[in-house]
């Protein structure tokens, strides 16, 4: 069956329901959002006109990226401010038909920048109820920043045993993975696993296959954020292939962070023809100019994607999901009637 294009191919992604397992809290700040927050913090030097702050919202490089991720922080000192994040990203993800999500939230560094633990949590829950009523159930992973150490583990740790919040499922490990071993936050993992916690690390990201080795096996890992050096060592994708153990991949965040050249030089393809459970996801979606939609869209034009192969990836995110056996089989229904010949895409 020959892929699908053009309209059509961006008509049925777009009503495709979705699920999206890897994007951050801070990245997911689109424009409006980060007005918003903007014009309520104007002392912290943030653009509070609308094209001045396009212009600098920009992405050119991954250097300017942190420069605008820091600077999005910045902007996020309260309750109110969290809870303007998590509906912003609720809004768009429902825009695009996204039914359930899995962000990523790091707690040390809000806390860092003086966030009140209360505030935190209380933003996380308004903002997740809003979310429920535009129809996208949120869930959330507390993940480390590992260039700040095994401190920073320690008290992420800590912070979601004690607090425990409402629809945390997981326990992850980002930032930089350069001088970053995975090992030594494995006291950190084994604990957060022993409490029920998913184990969804980075790795593989922007160094090779030995780190997402090291995360499975270190680390316990049941999913890999990223994982696309896996496909540089044929025995990793053996085992990924074997074991089931799903990557968040994302393949415009690859591009523009420099990872990969293109989505058609990415090797989400490869990953596809050894069996791995491939899932896409968008990472920081506003800061790279992704959408979910986009990159289904994107995939399938680079790759000559079905209908049926698009339905596949849609179908791999919710098997790969945290969400409880009945609300997947309610999505995967929902996926499986978009196949239907009588929609018009096969045609």
């Amino acid at each position: 069956m020959p892929g699908i294009a053009g309209q059509a191919l961006r008509a049925f992604a777009h009503a495709l329901p979705k699920v999206e397992l890897h994007v951050h809290l801070v990245g997911s700040a689109s424009l409006p959002t980060v007005l918003e927050l903007a014009r309520r913090r104007p002392s912290a030097g943030v653009p509070t006109d609308e094209r001045e702050l396009a212009e600098f919202f920009t992405f050119r490089d991954f250097a300017h990226f942190l420069t605008v991720y820091l600077a999005v922080t910045s902007l996020v000192r309260d309750r109110r401010d969290i809870h303007t994040l998590v509906a912003g990203l609720a809004a768009d993800l429902a825009a695009q038909n996204c039914r359930y999500a899995e962000v990523t939230v790091t707690p040390y560094n809000h806390l860092l920048d003086g966030v009140p633990g209360d505030d935190l949590l209380a933003g996380l829950e308004t903002g997740r109820a809003r979310a429920a009523e535009l129809g996208v159930e949120l869930a959330w992973c507390f993940d480390i920043p590992g260039e700040k150490g095994v401190k920073a583990g320690q008290e992420t740790l800590v912070f979601a045993l004690r607090e425990r919040p409402g629809g945390l499922v997981s326990f992850g490990l980002g930032g930089p993975e350069l001088g970053v071993g995975r090992a030594r936050f494995a006291p950190f993992f084994t604990r957060a696993r022993e409490a029920g916690l998913h184990s969804v690390p980075h790795a593989g990201e922007t160094t090779g296959p030995a780190t997402i080795w090291s995360a499975v096996h270190d680390l316990g890992a049941e999913r890999i954020g990223h994982g696309t050096s896996c496909a540089a060592d044929p025995a990793l994708l053996e085992h990924l292939a074997a074991h089931r153990i799903p990557l968040e991949v994302c393949p415009t965040s690859n591009v523009r962070t420099g990872q990969v050249p293109s989505v058609a030089a990415h090797p989400v393809r490869r990953m596809l023809d050894h069996g791995v459970v491939v899932t896409l996801n968008t990472d920081d979606p506003p800061m790279f100019g992704a959408t979910l939609t986009g990159e289904y869209v994107a995939v399938a034009e680079t790759l000559g994607l079905t209908a049926a192969e698009l339905v596949r990836l849609a179908e791999n995110a919710v098997d790969a999901s945290f969400l409880d056996e009945r609300r997947k089989a309610v999505l995967r229904t929902e996926i499986t009637e978009m196949t239907l010949p009588d929609t018009g895409i096969f045609a």
